[in-house]
């Protein structure tokens, strides 16, 4: 096996939110670290009643599954990926996206993720949409 492809290959993407989450101290996060998707991370969420009755929130449970870290948060769940700015929630929807290679699950359309300046570019995603 080729040790120095391997070594370049990563699993976790440092990122920086545009606004942050804010806490109910006051506190601003904006540090985070996404790691890649598996299977299960975009899977398991199907079966949740949450999903079942809104599409949209599959992206909200997505994002706390893979988003390992935020600020000084011990764990980031659905009800603060939920409290997240939209244009905090577009910027890891995009990343998410970008890291996992190209389509989000069931049919949630986004356009091609670029990033400049260390943020990400493109209009919003269709949430919703199967």
């Amino acid at each position: 096996m080729d040790r120095s492809a391997s070594a370049a290959f990563r699993t976790e993407a440092p990122f920086e939110l545009p606004l942050g989450y804010v806490d109910e101290s006051g506190v601003r996060h904006r540090r985070g670290i996404m790691r890649l998707a598996t299977a299960a991370d975009e899977i398991l969420p199907m079966r949740d009643p949450r999903v079942q009755s809104n599409p949209a929130y599959l992206s909200i449970i997505i994002l706390s599954r893979v988003v390992m870290k935020l600020g000084s948060l011990p764990d980031v769940d659905t009800q603060i990926v939920e409290r997240l700015f939209t244009q905090d929630f577009d910027y890891l929807r995009r990343l998410y996206e970008e890291l996992n290679g190209g389509d989000e699950p069931d049919g949630l359309e986004a356009p091609a993720a670029s990033r400049a300046n260390g943020h990400a570019a493109g209009g919003p995603l269709m949430l919703g949409e199967a």
